[in-house]
């Protein structure tokens, strides 16, 4: 994967009214990258998704692809293809003459329009499938062919808004690997908008998360997991346990229980966060946190205990293997440790 952008965005701004939807965002797209717009509802990322396909225009800032202006081209004249969510397929056409559509459309010879077509349907696991219409097909058939139909195509950058959120949990984890490997074997770059956090960690080279219209972290997803820009990043990616305290002049973060030595903590009001994969768990009573099982959730290889302690006001979230569950009752006991490593300090 190169680390050229390929897809430049410079301070883009979007407003509806008196409400701003796109607030002067900037970001480099790489080439060959899977990229993911992440954030709740309402945060902006259709907006920007649908500016960058042309059906939204810019108030402000410009969008550059491989170094060309292309905000004030209609959606027709740019190289990017956005896939809907519905999946918009023909329904009285089959399989291969959806496909063949757009490049008839362009007017490609009939030998080379077949090629494309055979080499897509090949690529999507389709060639079975070909001549079937929509209505033959299952939810995640439909979902390929409308990948298919936008990948034939051949576009610098494809747009995919929220593609798997009309798939079953099961097959919608099967496809999120099915288009890892279908972005990977096309060599194009995905721009993917979801709410999903863990299908944009499973899915994404690089993540952008957004709230109010505003960029607040981009990196790959270990790092924005593992290192959070701020408390809503913290909490919107996977669990987190908030620890609320201060931070006193020798550097300790102190809350009742609890007394760790931050490295570069400033003296103050302050939130400790930690994953609860992050946290240490004794029945002894040897760690620092003495706590009380209030819940145990069941997840399969591993269990979730919510632990009553003096340090925070909700219930701390730990992650257990599910193994030792004789030893973690509701009601029972136990103290936990953390490693000022493994948290994040907001101030």
């Amino acid at each position: 994967m190169s680390s050229s952008p390929i897809l430049r965005i410079e301070s883009v701004a979007k407003t509806f009214g008196p409400i701003t939807a796109v607030d002067s965002i900037s970001l480099d797209i790489r080439e060959n990258e899977f990229f993911a717009l992440l954030g709740p509802s309402g945060c902006g990322k259709t907006t920007l998704l649908r500016m960058l396909a042309g059906f939204e225009t810019p108030n402000a800032g410009r969008i550059l692809l491989d170094g060309k202006d292309i905000s004030p081209l209609p959606p027709e004249k740019r190289p990017l293809n956005l896939m809907f969510q519905s999946y918009a397929l023909f329904p009285h056409m089959t399989v291969r003459q959806n496909l063949s559509y757009g490049l008839e459309m362009e007017r490609l010879n009939k030998a080379e329009i077949r090629r494309r077509v055979d080499e897509t349907l090949a690529m999507t696991d389709l060639t079975q499938f070909s001549e079937r219409k929509p209505e033959q097909l299952s939810g995640g058939q439909k979902q390929r062919v409308a990948l298919a139909r936008a990948l034939v195509k051949r576009p610098k950058v494809l747009l995919l808004d929220e593609p798997l959120g009309a798939l079953d949990k099961k097959l919608r984890e099967k496809m999120q690997l099915e288009l890892k490997r279908m972005q990977h074997e096309a060599g194009i770059t995905f721009i993917i908008v979801t709410h999903d956090q863990e299908e944009a960690l499973v899915m994404a080279d690089r993540m952008a998360i957004l709230k109010d219209g505003r960029l607040l972290q981009v990196g790959a997803p270990e790092d924005v997991y593992e290192r959070p820009a701020d408390r809503f990043v913290a909490n919107f990616i996977g669990v987190m346990n908030f620890i609320e305290g201060k931070v006193g002049s020798d550097g300790v973060f102190e809350a009742d229980g609890l007394r760790l030595a931050i490295p570069d903590a400033r003296p103050g009001v302050a939130t400790l966060a930690v994953r609860p994969e992050n946290m240490a768990v004794e029945a002894s009573g040897n760690l620092p946190v003495a706590g009380v099982i209030a819940d145990v959730a069941y997840h399969g290889l591993d269990r979730v205990l919510h632990v009553k302690t003096a340090a925070a006001e909700t219930p701390l979230q730990v992650r257990v293997p599910a193994s030792g569950a004789g030893s973690w009752q509701i009601g029972a006991t136990l103290s936990l440790g953390i490693d000022p490593a493994k948290c994040r300090l907001f101030q």
